[in-house]
Formats: structure tokens, C-alpha cells, sequence
């Protein structure tokens, strides 16, 4: 993978527009800023048909991580995609939890979508995802989880929390390759596949893990989301559910998406090829285990 990020501006790193305009060049959205749960959210929109929110994972860039799906997705689908409060470029809360996340969420589906959305949430997210979809059903459509911790019994593997630690204690070109490895089973040939894009992206993590409250809402998130939800929690979802993954995932093993399909009964689609973000590593092969996922529940 590139260890250059070509930028040799540090103002402009840390503010992150150039390297954010590069994410979302040629995507079919529109970006603007949403007043949601006392937060100023910037959202993507964009596409025609039923409904589909993302939920980016932990990630300090937010939603502009979706990007190599998005084109993909809106052929089918009205995409909306919002940074949550205090990651990519929406405004943060005093403290990401529950609460702050279901009234946010809440708003986001209610201000943004004529119908029930379809909700895809990755990771971090996908935690107080499964929360929301036990308390507020009624406003959900379908629910994707991909990549969750929270869904069955999860222990931080040692290295990727030694390498979370040095990220946020310097975000830096190395710490973030060091991040990447993790995350994508072969981060060279990701790259590959749109050098310019990737090399963006790496960089735009560095320059909002700069950023005080981003790194202070990732340490909350961290907190709040890799605990385990209780099985007779998760039992009380009654919106259809499915699970994606990928195969090779380091961080999320496919242990922990197998146990929750036996137990609970949710259909599981897994990517061949792909680490913990299936959606930027094997695009094609994810919006095709989408279009099966979204099948479930049908009538």
C-alpha cells in the first residue's frame, strides 16, 4: 500500500475539504447539513427508489467511506449516508451514547425519508444500530449489519487495540497504514483498484483524527459498542435482519456473524476476499450480497 499522502499543507490536512471533495468526486449525490438531535450532520443523498440509510463504522472520515458502494447502490435505491455526530465533518455532542444515538437516528430516517428505510450500519455503528431497531422497529424497514461487534461475545483483539491506542495518541501516515492493515485483509491490492481514491481516504483519516472531538467520539464509541448485547435483546428485534461479511475479517472475526445467524436466525452473506470492509475492498460482490440480503423478508 502507499505510505505517501501527498499532502504538504498541514492546515489543509487537518481541515480535510480538499481530500473530501477527492472521496466524493463523481458520486450521483447532493451534500448538505441537517440540524439533527442538537448536531449540525452533513448527509449525502442521492438515487431514486425505495430508501437505504448507511451507517458508516468507526471511522474517523464518516460516511465518505460508503463511496466505492454509492454509485452502485443508487441505481436502485434513494441513498442517504450521514457523518455521525463528532466524525467526518458533523458537529459533535457532548457524549455519543444510546440516547444521543437514537434520537439522532430517529431524525435522520424521519427528516430524510418519505417511507421505512432500509438500514445498513458497519461495525462500531452497527452496535446501537441492533439497539435502535429493538426500541424503534416500527421506523425501519429492513436491517443489514456488517462487520458488529456488539452482536455476540467480543474481545478487542491485543494488536488492533495497541494500534487504535497509537493512532489516537498520533495520527499519523504510519499509524494509519498500520490501521489499514487491519482493516483490509490486502491493502495494496484495494489500493489498486483506485489508487488516487484510496490515498485520499488514508490521508482524510489522518486529518479528522487530528481533530480533538473526533478523537474523543471515537473513545466513546469504542466504549459503548464493543460491549455485547444481551441474546434476549437482540431476540426482540422483529424487522427482518441480515448479516454481511467478510470472509478474512481481522477485526470482527466470521465466528461471531455464524453464531448470531444459528442463534437468531438471520440470513448471512459472506464475502469472499475481504476483510472488514467489504464495502470498499469487493464493492460488486457487496451490493450483489445486498441485493440478497434485502430479498429477506419480502412478501
Amino acid at each position: 500500500m502507499s505510505r505517501q499522502l501527498n499532502v504538504k499543507d498541514p492546515a489543509r490536512l487537518v481541515d480535510g475539504t480538499e481530500l473530501r471533495g477527492r472521496l466524493l468526486a463523481g458520486l450521483p449525490v447532493t451534500e448538505q447539513r441537517l440540524r439533527l438531535a442538537e448536531a449540525s450532520t452533513t448527509v449525502l443523498e442521492g438515487g431514486d427508489g425505495p430508501p437505504v440509510v448507511l451507517l458508516h463504522g468507526g471511522t474517523d472520515s464518516g460516511g465518505v467511506s460508503w463511496a466505492p458502494s454509492i454509485t452502485r447502490l443508487c441505481q436502485n435505491a434513494r441513498v442517504v449516508v450521514p457523518d455521525l455526530p463528532g466524525l467526518g465533518e458533523s458537529e459533535p455532542v457532548a457524549e455519543m451514547n444510546e440516547v444521543v444515538f437514537s434520537d439522532w437516528l430517529a431524525e435522520v430516517v424521519q427528516m430524510t425519508c418519505e417511507e421505512k428505510p432500509t438500514l445498513l450500519a458497519h461495525s462500531l455503528l452497527g452496535g446501537l444500530a441492533a439497539r435502535f431497531a429493538i426500541q424503534h422497529g416500527e421506523l425501519l424497514r429492513r436491517l443489514v449489519l456488517i462487520g458488529v461487534p456488539g452482536i455476540g461475545p467480543y474481545h478487542m483483539p491485543l494488536g488492533l487495540l495497541i494500534t487504535a491506542i497509537r493512532f489516537d495518541l498520533r495520527p499519523s501516515e504510519r499509524s494509519g497504514a498500520r490501521f489499514a492493515d487491519w482493516a483490509f485483509l490486502d491493502p495494496a491490492r484495494t489500493r489498486h483498484r483506485n489508487p488516487e481514491w484510496f490515498d485520499a481516504l488514508m490521508a482524510y483519516e489522518v486529518s479528522r483524527g487530528m481533530v480533538p472531538h473526533v478523537r474523543r467520539t471515537m473513545r466513546q464509541l469504542i466504549k459503548a459498542c464493543t460491549k455485547q448485547i444481551p441474546a434476549a435483546d437482540l431476540q426482540r428485534i422483529d424487522v427482518p435482519t441480515a448479516l454481511v461479511w467478510g470472509k478474512a475479517d481481522r477485526m470482527v472475526r466470521l465466528r461471531i456473524a455464524e453464531h448470531a445467524s444459528a442463534r437468531f436466525g438471520w440470513p448471512l452473506q459472506v464475502i469472499e476476499d475481504a476483510g472488514h470492509v467489504p464495502m470498499v475492498e469487493q464493492p460488486e460482490s457487496f451490493v450483489r450480497a445486498l441485493r440478497v440480503a434485502f430479498a429477506y423478508g419480502e412478501p
